[in-house]
């Protein structure tokens, strides 16, 4: 898939008025109104919307920005982030009226194409997933049951006799340029445009029931806490069965000993006296299972050592994080009368150290 930026002829620092002017100019030549019977203009035309569904929402831009197409278009597969660019035609021109200023005008443009009045679909459904660090670390396939509201089998809908099946009422006031008509969502069938007749047993009056259903999500490696993903079409769905989607929110569980920060683990080893002054070689616990470490002679409290490649992976890129390894120096609380003598022998080896009092270092 081509890059968006790419697609719209931008550079990856555009404003939200370059994108849009940018948007704009490829819609008018491709849309096709003007292109009949071209597959080409239309799937230029259907990928400039997808580009700018994504790019001109904030939230959907920076995940982009971070996971590239991973992060967006998951389609009902669920193998990516914020946010489907899976659009259809009527989600498509349902974007005019932030773009070409109302339909009205862009339908000047065109003889008369419009949007389907307004119509909305069913709710999002959102949901938390905690996923602990080496499942992060290596990406991972999650199972997950939802209950969402779809429509009933055996239900009959009629269009709304207030909308007539619109989805939106308008209203013509007087103003002192003349008069002026504006839209809004229909107050009696909330923008659906149908209204429930008969029903079966056990649906509710909006003629929808609760629907149990597992879904499998793939999570790539490296996301972040409150990272999402977007499961296009997983939502409730309206009474025109058009379905909202599933958001899913990730946690990260905390750990025993790791702590993230950013792409890098953080871990503390507590070492011996005589491990610090001889030197040692431990078995270090990573996100990939245990690796060994070499500790210098001579460490000293506070000290990190850094073993490369040992963090998360970076999203979009093959690289990884490293694992920082803090050492902390274990003062014995009590000794045995062996152990004292030989650190008693040792004190008069080392005598009084120089420069006991020296500045902080910040």
């Amino acid at each position: 898939m081509r890059d968006f930026y790419e697609i719209l002829g931008v550079n990856r620092d555009a404003s939200s008025v370059e994108l849009k002017r940018a948007y704009r100019k490829i819609a008018l030549k491709y849309h096709p109104d003007k292109n009949p019977d071209d597959k080409e203009a239309e799937k230029t035309f259907k990928e400039a919307a997808e580009a700018y569904g994504v790019l001109s929402d904030s939230n959907k831009r920076a995940q982009y920005d971070q996971f590239g197409h991973a992060g967006v278009g998951m389609g009902q597969q669920g193998s990516g982030f914020g946010g489907g660019v899976h659009m259809s035609m009527d989600d498509i021109f349902s974007q005019f009226g932030d773009v070409f200023g109302g339909d009205d005008i862009f339908s000047s443009f065109f003889g008369g194409r419009r949007r389907r009045g307004g119509r909305q679909r069913g709710k999002d459904i959102r949901i938390r997933i905690q996923l602990n660090l080496e499942d992060i670390a290596s990406g991972v396939e999650k199972t997950i049951k939802i209950k969402r509201s779809v429509v009933a089998p055996g239900t009959k809908f009629t269009n709304c006799t207030t909308c007539h099946g619109h989805g939106q009422v308008s209203q013509i006031s007087n103003t002192i340029l003349g008069q002026m008509r504006s839209s809004s969502t229909c107050p009696y069938c909330h923008g659906s445009g149908k209204i429930v007749g008969n029903r079966p047993s056990g649906a509710g009056p909006d003629g929808m029931i609760k629907k149990e259903e597992t879904i499998k999500i793939k999570i790539p490696a490296g996301v972040e806490e409150g990272n999402y993903m977007t499961v296009d079409g997983k939502g409730n769905e309206d009474s025109n069965g058009e379905a909202g989607d599933l958001n899913v929110l990730f946690e990260e569980k905390d750990h025993d000993y790791f702590i993230r920060n950013g792409e890098d683990v953080l871990i503390e080893a507590h070492i011996t006296f005589s491990q610090a002054a001889l030197g040692a070689t431990l078995e270090v616990p990573t996100l990939d299972g245990k690796a060994k470490l070499k500790i210098p002679a001579g460490i000293q409290a506070g000290q990190i050592l850094r073993m490369r490649s040992k963090g998360f992976p970076r999203v979009r890129r093959s690289s990884r994080g490293d694992q920082l390894v803090r050492i902390h120096i274990e003062t014995p609380k009590k000794l045995s009368k062996n152990t004292r003598k030989l650190f008693e022998d040792l004190a008069v080896a080392d005598g009084v150290p120089k420069n006991i009092f020296q500045k902080i270092k910040i």
